[in-house]
């Protein structure tokens, strides 16, 4: 059985865009060919950690989207865990120890080597499978980013920079970032930043975007797959079409631990693999404790099994999520306003926050393989003249008053203006 697994993910740091035409000269490198990353001084345990922070934001992240999507749900973690490593290398003070806090970073002396060491395993090309990962900077036309954030970005991410005009040519720049993520992903996330959200105000974008595409190490057989019934909910049953496998050599790592079955199936070359957690009954049953430990305790728990069947449905969907408020609610809240710190970035003294976060996701999967793309965009623009903090007192909306005995405080009249025309 071949199954493909492609998964991009990608992360844009924005400041507007620039025209598809002329499009290859602007490009930090060509799209499929991420230049290497200094990993000296990487460390097993440092992996570790930084593995262990992805994860545990993994977690995270998904405890906020459930809230609100009802339906299907798909992200790549460590594109946004990439992407926000490079926006916390030019951020200091209340701003980076949000970033830090939120996605479990630990100390740069551990996240830089350890990230690059990553970086670089994803990108060290093997004949099983294809996988890559590529990360890049485009940056408003002389704009003074200093030179050191810029290096220690390209040193452990392999993020280099190219120069746009997002004041002049804001859509031929959103053009070109675009297309650059779309090549990386091998046409499945087009369209990335939508109109509109670049600006004249937009001073940097930095992208991540993560590719895998590969095979099953046992296939199914397109042949055996039939319209079977898939339970939403005991009441609300649709049809599908579900793949079947009679796993006859195959031992795969498998657990039934009662409320839930887990079940592993390797790619070619067996150094990538879905989990896939299946409950007994609902999946409210598992998901509000699903975390990194718990995890890691279903894992150990597998052994070697020979399975007499698997059923698996095909499914193909896409998803799109703005993240600005889950990550608020997560812990970064002064990164998106006023008085947000990325001195480490430029030695502008205009203020500049991150504008929005978006991250696109796109998921096939059938008897021939798994198609998985996401990109990620974090867009970081300068404050607009109407924006930046000033002592003004303007009361043109509803408003409370007081009349008060100024010694004491004692109120003596209370108001609400709602409408002061009436």
């Amino acid at each position: 059985m071949t199954k493909k697994i492609l998964l991009t993910g990608g992360i844009i740091i924005l400041f507007a865009g620039i025209a598809s035409a002329a499009v290859l000269f602007l490009f930090p490198y060509e799209p499929k060919q991420p230049p290497k990353a200094d990993d000296i001084g990487s460390t097993l345990q440092g992996i570790q950690e930084v593995v262990n922070a992805n994860n545990k934001f993994t977690f995270d992240l998904y405890s906020e989207l459930k809230k609100s999507e009802s339906e299907n749900i798909f992200y790549s973690p460590y594109s946004i865990s990439a992407a926000l490593a490079m926006t916390y290398e030019g951020a200091k003070g209340q701003t980076a120890d949000e970033i830090k806090s939120v996605f479990h970073f630990p100390e740069t002396s551990i996240l830089r080597p350890n990230f690059a060491a990553i970086y670089n395993d994803i990108n060290k090309g093997i004949k099983d499978y294809e996988l890559r990962i590529g990360n890049a900077l485009w940056v408003q036309q002389n704009y003074p980013l200093l030179k050191e954030y810029t290096s220690k970005v390209e040193k452990y991410y392999g993020g280099k920079a190219a120069n746009l005009d997002f004041v002049k040519e804001t859509e031929k720049s959103r053009q070109t970032i675009n297309s650059f993520i779309e090549k990386q992903t091998n046409n499945k996330i087009k369209d990335l930043i939508p109109s509109g959200i670049l600006s004249a105000l937009t001073r940097l974008v930095l992208t991540n975007a993560i590719y895998f595409k590969g095979t099953w190490k046992w296939e199914f057989d397109k042949s055996d797959t039939r319209e079977e019934d898939f339970k939403i909910t005991p009441t609300n049953v649709v049809k599908t079409p579900m793949m079947y496998m009679k796993p006859e050599e195959a031992r795969l790592n498998y657990a039934d631990i009662g409320d839930l079955q887990i079940l592993e199936l390797p790619y070619k070359g067996e150094e990538i693999s879905m989990l896939i957690l299946l409950p007994a009954e609902n999946l409210d049953s598992i998901e509000s404790s699903l975390t990194v430990e718990k995890l890691s305790e279903y894992k150990n728990r597998m052994q070697e099994t020979k399975l007499d069947a698997i059923y698996l449905p095909k499914f193909e969907f896409k998803t799109k999520y703005t993240l600005n408020e889950n990550l608020k609610t997560l812990g970064m809240s002064t990164t998106f306003i006023g008085g947000a710190d990325f001195s480490g970035m430029t030695t502008e003294k205009e203020e500049i926050l991150i504008d929005s976060v978006i991250h696109q996701a796109y998921i096939k999967i059938d008897e021939k393989g798994t198609e998985s793309a996401a990109v990620t965009a974090v867009e970081i623009a300068r404050i607009s003249v109407d924006d930046i903090p000033r002592k003004v007192f303007r009361v043109d909306r509803p408003f409370i008053f007081i009349i008060q005995q100024k010694d004491t405080g004692n109120i003596l009249f209370f108001g609400r203006v709602v409408n002061p025309a009436n």
